[in-house]
């Protein structure tokens, strides 16, 4: 297989060679990206793993950071895999999502990222973002509590805390028609199947912390703001979350207050 690859990295980098270049834009043109792929495609038939392939978007993308093409939702590829262990390394993405696809798990850790560090929250992995990724430090709890789950309103940020360390820092959507309360509560009551009556939808994965108000997953957890008080957060994180809070366990809720050392 390596032999193949380097066959295919070289064939890449002849079609992509000295006019295939736009340095003022600093584009690939489209027709000789659509023939390295070709390349790709024909040399490489049995590949197994979109971490085998290079990333076709807006050029051939190589593995590491040199690269200022911005990465979405779709891309795949090596570069991609290695911006989802970065994401893991910080605590954004649970490792079995290192896949070398961006897809909606790599999305919701893009945007959590984004909001933990006060950056505009869409997901892409741009200019911005990319200078994030290379000086962040993974986020830090408010308290130094056994056990936790902090939510950061501002950020729109939620993290799971034990044993006075953050193990995941999860996307999440707050309070848009009816603002979420700011304070210290508690899980008081576990559903993995939760009914709205108010609303008529189901609630997965819901901890109650506050009259009827939950942390709970949701299918669409948007870039900001949305719900009605609760607590969104994207249905492939739910299950760590829930079984990080059993009952009992604190939800801290802040708002502008920025995190000691940040």
């Amino acid at each position: 297989m390596g032999s193949r690859l380097g066959r295919v990295g070289e064939a890449v980098r002849r079609l992509l060679a000295d006019g295939s270049y736009d340095s003022a834009r600093r584009i690939h043109r489209p027709h000789r990206t659509l023939l390295a792929a070709t390349v790709v495609l024909l040399v490489l038939p049995g590949a197994t793993s979109a971490a085998e392939l290079p990333v076709v978007g807006s050029g051939v993308e190589l593995p590491g950071w040199a690269s200022t093409a911005e990465l979405r939702y779709g891309d795949r590829g090596r570069t991609v895999a290695s911006l989802q262990r970065r994401l893991e390394t910080l605590g954004y993405l649970e490792p079995r999502w290192i896949d070398g696809i961006f897809g909606k798990q790599t999305r919701d850790a893009v945007v959590a990222l984004q909001g933990w560090e006060q950056i505009h929250r869409d997901g892409v992995v741009g200019p911005q973002t990319r200078r994030e990724l290379k000086h962040a430090r993974a986020p830090q709890p408010w308290l130094r509590l056994r056990r936790a789950l902090e939510i950061d309103l501002a950020r729109q940020v939620l993290l799971v805390v034990e044993n006075g360390a953050v193990q995941r820092a999860v996307h999440a959507s707050t309070g848009a028609f009816s603002p979420t309360p700011k304070g210290r509560f508690a899980v008081v009551r576990r559903l993995r199947e939760s009914w709205s009556r108010p609303y008529q939808v189901w609630l997965p994965y819901a901890l109650y912390f506050h009259r009827g108000l939950a942390i709970h997953a949701f299918p669409i957890v948007p870039d900001q703001p949305a719900s009605h008080g609760c607590i969104r957060i994207p249905l492939e994180s739910a299950p760590f979350v829930f079984r990080a809070a059993p009952l009992g366990t604190p939800v801290l809720i802040r708002g502008a207050r920025r995190v000691p050392g940040r």
